[in-house]
């Protein structure tokens, strides 16, 4: 039995060893909306996910960011699946021109547990990043820990919701990525129950950026997150 304190823990030192950043950066904010929508589904131990996310940045004023999505993958009995997926990225960066990014990904998804009423996940995503505006492979890790908590009896019913997930970049590229600390997002909000078993969680992001130039960009998000499950 795992102690219900130590997955909370685990959730806290993530994030505070992601969000160690120079004292001297200097921090630039922006205000952004992401919009996202995901469909999940599988067959027996088949299973796959496709999402579309939109996202609107400088002050909410403008497409900055278009991701699209798909994964195939398979379930290892009842708390883990593994997945491969592609990954195609749209880039229209203010004052810059505009680029693409192919990702190719591995992802690992696994369902912890329930610890008084808490319930607990966690994804680790390995990323292959290709960019036009460069020539080199990137590549980055991804860690996210989630927490669920009901705030009514009902099966399936609202719920308070947590994450946070760190990017650890894993090499240097000829297109700006720098080995080390990339990124931070933690996301505190509310799921909201649909028909059958799909949900609306909407809520705050804060993501966290080591920006060149000894710069941090921080973006303060709404995020509106539609997941429909087959």
């Amino acid at each position: 039995m795992v102690p219900a304190g130590r997955p909370l823990s685990l959730l806290s030192a993530v994030w505070l060893a992601a969000s160690v950043l120079p004292a001297t950066a200097q921090v630039e904010h922006d205000a952004q909306l992401w919009i996202n929508a995901t469909t999940f589904g599988g067959i027996g131990s088949f299973a796959y996910f496709a999402e579309v996310q939109p996202r609107f940045g400088d002050g909410i004023s403008r497409l900055d960011q278009l991701i699209v999505r798909p994964a195939v993958g398979w379930k290892i009995g009842e708390a883990v699946t593994l997945y491969q997926g592609y990954a195609r990225v749209e880039n229209t960066p203010a004052g810059a021109r505009s680029f693409s990014e192919d990702r190719s990904f591995q992802q690992l998804g696994w369902e912890i547990g329930t610890f008084d009423r808490v319930a607990l996940s966690s994804r680790t995503r390995f990323e292959q990043r290709f960019q036009t505006n460069g020539r080199d492979t990137g590549f980055r890790l991804r860690q996210m820990l989630r927490a669920s908590l009901p705030l009514t009896e009902a099966k399936d019913g609202i719920a308070a919701v947590a994450w946070t997930e760190a990017f650890v970049a894993l090499n240097d590229t000829d297109w700006g990525a720098r080995a080390g600390f990339d990124r931070v997002r933690t996301f505190v909000g509310l799921s909201l129950p649909l028909a059958g078993r799909s949900t609306l969680e909407i809520g705050y992001i804060n993501q966290t950026v080591n920006a060149p130039a000894a710069r941090v960009g921080m973006d303060h998000i709404v995020s509106l997150n539609l997941s429909v499950r087959q």
